[in-house]
């Protein structure tokens, strides 16, 4: 039944043209804006290079102090200390990375003034983040013992800053803030969307005007916490809340008395939405409310659009629909048909806006807008986008088939 439903579905679309490329325009175009969007929300959330194991990274990026009334509060990154008294000292995480917050810097090209962004890591900072060397390696903790200047630097710097009949540049040396690094790899670029592991260069937390040195327990510094498997974050979690617990309070910060201190270890999604204050609970509250509301106009408009114009198509069957009824079709048959129909539409509009999609995906990767761009079609945004397409099907479809299946018999044959 449900094949014979498709045939007549597709034997609709043939009789008129015009109403069918109406229809699959406003599904495809709005379904491309949909997928574009899904693209590029799990661009800058989801697991991606070089950030590939955000599903057991807990990311630890300030410190809050309030005073005892309560009234107002401080929050920065943390010092380099701090993290290596109550981070790096954890037993349960596979790995703790500690490195600077994102920081400019100059280089420069003959007259040509190259700016950069930069950052001071450990040498875990390198298992932690999953980057493709391209030449040489990265520093090591030896390295960072002997106060070595040295650099890792990307390939887009690497573009910029030497000729491009050099070859490999491992060895050589670059001039930043009139310091000379020898540069010791060359790691393939990531977008500024990965805020934890973006940077041009990439230095030991010894090499200078690092400020790992500051004794405060707040600095320019983040942390991440790698558990060994996505079930083991709970436990690292709590080891890591047990020490922050035993924070001295009261006390001074930069001329600030607080008698809170906290800090907090959560996963990417947990940091993103942070930038919308408040708990967890209603940072959630938010964050669903924003999407549901995007959603709804993107679907929801369109939807209303295509009900007027399902209706209409549906209005010239009326006589098939008075014939089957007289011949005993019930109304949830009927109801059925004309759902499954609209669904069947709806998924060939995905399909056009699934091609669509990708064109304006690669258009925006190698634009050059967003450096290091990588957003793709990938099997969370294909499961979305379906459940978008089912969604958008069922908008648009039922009530134009729930009244047209309640017509009386008499009122179809009229018609």
């Amino acid at each position: 039944m449900l094949l014979n439903y498709i045939k007549i579905a597709w034997k609709v679309l043939l009789r008129h043209p015009f109403y069918t490329f109406i229809t699959l325009f406003g599904i495809s175009l709005t379904l491309t804006v949909l997928m574009v969007l899904t693209s590029f929300v799990d661009h800058v959330i989801g697991s991606h290079y070089p950030e590939t194991r955000r599903d057991r990274a807990l990311y630890i990026d300030r410190m809050v102090q309030t005073d005892s009334g309560r009234t107002s509060s401080s929050s920065g990154p943390l010092s380099f200390k701090f993290l290596t008294d109550y981070a790096k000292s954890l037993k349960t995480p596979e790995r703790v990375s500690i490195f600077s917050s994102m920081s400019n810097s100059n280089a420069y090209v003959g007259a040509q003034k190259v700016k950069l962004t930069i950052k001071f890591t450990d040498a875990d900072f390198w298992e932690v983040m999953a980057f493709d060397f391209l030449e040489g390696k990265p520093y090591s903790q030896q390295n960072i013992a002997n106060g070595d200047f040295v650099a890792v630097i990307t390939d887009g710097f690497k573009k910029q800053y030497f000729d491009e009949s050099s070859g490999s540049v491992v060895g050589k040396m670059v001039e930043i803030e009139n310091i000379h690094y020898n540069v010791i790899g060359v790691v393939k670029g990531g977008p500024i969307t990965r805020l934890f592991s973006y940077a041009d260069v990439y230095f030991p937390y010894t090499a200078p005007k690092s400020n790992y040195q500051n004794t405060g327990l707040r600095g320019d510094y983040q942390a991440i916490l790698l558990a060994g498997k996505p079930e083991d974050m709970d436990m690292v979690r709590t080891e890591f809340q047990d020490r922050v617990s035993r924070i001295p309070v009261p006390g001074v910060e930069n001329g600030f008395k607080y008698a809170l201190a906290e800090v907090r270890s959560e996963p990417f999604l947990g940091f993103f939405l942070g930038i919308l204050g408040g708990n967890n609970t209603a940072r959630l509250a938010i964050f669903y409310s924003v999407v549901g509301f995007i959603l709804l106009m993107l679907m929801g408009l369109p939807a209303i659009n295509l009900v007027n114009l399902n209706v209409s198509r549906i209005l010239e069957r009326s006589s098939e629909i008075g014939i089957r009824k007289a011949f005993g079709a019930p109304v949830r048959t009927l109801l059925w048909q004309f759902i499954v129909e609209n669904v069947f539409i709806t998924f060939i509009g995905g399909a056009i806006a699934l091609i669509l999609s990708l064109v304006v995906i690669q258009l925006i990767n190698h634009s050059g807008l967003l450096a290091y761009a990588d957003l793709t079609i990938n099997g969370s945004v294909l499961a979305v986008s379906m459940a978008v397409c089912l969604v958008f099907g069922l908008l648009s479809g039922v009530l134009p088939a729930l009244r047209m299946s309640k017509l009386t018999i008499a009122d179809a044959l009229k018609s």
